[in-house]
């Protein structure tokens, strides 16, 4: 099985180990960074201890290519199926907007404000703290971002790309994720990132990046009651 197939968990258990809770057979973020949790594989232990890092009226995210199995104990409140994509060309040449900068610990509550208006995915409080993030602001308002997530060796997730209702038809997120992935192809790494399935839009311009459809993902929200 290729570590993309199990994009979280081979995140937790690599570069995103100290911003993770868990042991061997289980582990999910530290609840303030993100929702995102994995078991190792779908053995009934491993399973069982996926099951024990969620509290009572705790939700997690589980995501990846296999079927999901629910943990017993815990119950599915929303399956979706998602795409996930990997870059097939090199952007190192492209140019980069002058007006794209880095984003810092002093950006994290606008960061937090825009996610939760456009809802790009899951975006906590620490969730800017996973990788590198890009950000345009315009009239002193931060107008778009992009950054990154889940990574381990050899690949880089590009996530969090989304824009402001009042800035969008700018190409904001095209540039932002353009620059994104020319800093994780200049590390060495290789650019993959996933979509919700429905969201054309998103995918179309990821398209034209030159990413292309690797395989489709399950996603499933998991939540225990008691």
């Amino acid at each position: 099985m290729h570590r993309l197939d199990r994009p979280v968990w081979a995140s937790l258990t690599t570069h995103h180990a100290g911003v993770s809770e868990g042991n061997a057979l289980a582990r999910r973020f530290l609840p303030d960074v993100n929702l995102f949790a994995a078991s190792r594989d779908e053995s009934p232990d491993a399973l069982a201890a996926l099951a024990e890092l969620v509290k009572p009226g705790e939700t997690v995210f589980v995501a990846e290519v296999s079927e999901i199995r629910i943990p017993p104990g815990l119950t599915e409140v929303r399956a979706a199926r998602g795409i996930q994509m990997v870059a097939t060309r090199s952007l190192s040449g492209e140019p980069r907007d002058a007006r794209i900068r880095a984003l810092t610990e002093a950006d994290a509550p606008e960061m937090l404000a825009l996610a939760k208006l456009t809802e790009p995915g899951p975006f906590l409080p620490r969730t800017h703290t996973m990788g590198a993030f890009l950000g345009v602001r315009i009239d002193g308002r931060l107008a778009a971002m992009a950054g990154e997530r889940m990574r381990f060796p050899g690949y880089t997730e590009v996530s969090g790309v989304c824009t402001h209702p009042d800035f969008r038809g700018r190409g904001l997120a095209r540039a932002l994720s353009t620059a994104v992935v020319a800093a994780i192809e200049a590390r060495g790494d290789r650019a993959f990132l996933h979509a919700w399935k429905a969201n054309r839009s998103a995918i179309g311009l990821y398209e034209t990046l030159g990413f292309e459809l690797r395989t489709e993902v399950n996603i499933s929200v998991l939540t225990r009651t008691g």
